[in-house]
């Protein structure tokens, strides 16, 4: 399977769950979806085609939350990044992605620390950054943060 057929199978396999698809250039895709089908989506990538989890990233938007999860074909030098988002920016919930590879597992349990996502289904959400002292309703990556230390 080369690039094309990669995308071309993407796109098929997703068809109307995709919001929105956009190629950046022959290395960077961006495909916008729902949060209800990021569970399909990122087994279908993973699972079907093969494709290698490389990191999840989140941003505290003035409008919601958003996160990417951000997936590699090694082959090609190209990552496609499923976009989620939600409208919410405090107590969001997504499905947890560590079901389908515990790879993810770090970088949720990161997110949930630094941003308040609550991911459905993760096995450990302990701390992983912040001092296990650390206020529960205090996330130093949203904007509405506040450093005392200051």
């Amino acid at each position: 399977m080369d690039r094309k057929e990669i995308l071309e199978n993407i796109q098929g396999v997703l068809g109307n769950k995709i919001k929105k698809f956009y190629e950046k250039s022959e290395k960077r895709v961006y495909i916008d979806i729902e949060p209800k089908d990021l569970i399909e989506t990122v087994t279908f990538i993973f699972k079907k085609l093969g494709a290698r989890f490389s990191i999840a990233s989140a941003i505290d938007r003035p409008d919601g939350t958003e996160i990417m999860y951000h997936f590699s074909f090694d082959q090609y030098g190209m990552i496609v990044s499923f976009r989620v988002f939600m409208k919410e920016r405090i107590g969001v919930k997504v499905d947890s992605i560590t079901p389908i590879f515990i790879g993810a597992e770090w970088i949720e349990r990161e997110m949930h620390e630094l941003f308040g996502i609550d991911f459905i289904g993760h096995p450990n959400l302990k701390r992983l950054l912040l001092p296990d002292d650390w206020p529960s309703d205090k996330h130093p990556l949203r904007k509405d943060y506040k450093n005392e230390f200051r």
